[in-house]
């Protein structure tokens, strides 16, 4: 125990924890997300800064899971703003399209619309899924943000086998897996079961957080809950003796 002079008594001293001891402390968050939402691009981001910020030398790890909003788009891509024309209308489109690019804008998240395609989300998920079942969060935090800037800011095709095998190689995942497993049906349908069962739990959005307690948040409150674990963990650590 440390001790400090106070008026010639020896009094115990609070030892503050160091950033080593800190990283001991991890907090595990899940997010269901859809490569092709745009919202759940800028808050991974948002997450992933304002955590850093906020929890400097903490280990929080972020799995994404499996949420598709349109599991019946076909595998062959379309302009996306013809997509949303349709869907919206041309004025309506335009006006998102420029708001979502405004709202990356500031925060260093490209937005291209005018790039970027419409196409199934199967296969982009099922690499995630993959590459966290063979290689944890870190790998599939990286190539997660691989997708998402192929999709909305390169004009990528995320539904393209070979596409996708070179995204998952940029990142340090072996490419010829990647291949031979985008190939096969392995994990289809334990993807699709997840996404299943997000609805079955009531997501009906995303992105939607998952905390630790399996309690389904949104992006304030995921914030919100990473702090009170933190300073709860902080109380009931014995940091003196």
């Amino acid at each position: 125990m440390d001790f400090q002079g106070n008026g010639g008594r020896e009094t115990p001293r609070v030892r503050q924890p160091d950033p080593a001891e800190r990283k001991g402390i991890v907090v595990n968050v899940k997010v269901y997300a859809d490569i092709a939402c745009p919202w759940c691009r800028l808050r991974a981001h948002q997450f992933r800064r304002e955590v850093a910020a906020a929890h400097a030398g903490r280990r929080v790890e972020l799995a994404h899971l499996p949420y598709q909003l349109d599991a019946r788009a076909p595998e062959e891509p379309k302009p996306l703003m013809e997509e949303m024309a349709g869907m919206f209308g041309e004025d309506r489109a335009s006006t998102m399209a420029a708001e979502m690019t405004r709202l990356g804008a500031a925060e260093g998240v490209e937005y291209r619309f005018d790039r970027a395609l419409a196409a199934n989300t199967l296969a982009a998920h099922r690499l995630l899924w993959l590459a966290l079942r063979e290689h944890g969060v870190g790998a599939q935090a990286s190539l997660a943000t691989a997708l998402y800037d192929a999709q909305w800011r390169d004009g990528g095709n995320v539904a393209d086998h070979a596409e996708l095998a070179g995204l998952a190689e940029g990142v340090g995942l072996d490419g010829g897996r990647a291949r031979r497993f985008l190939g096969s049906d392995e994990g289809v349908g334990e993807v699709r079961e997840q996404a299943a069962a997000a609805r079955r739990d009531g997501v009906a959005s995303v992105p939607t957080f998952v905390s630790q307690n399996g309690g389904l948040r949104g992006h304030e409150e995921i914030l919100d809950d990473l702090k009170r674990a933190f300073e709860n963990t902080e109380r009931s650590r014995p940091w003196t003796g």
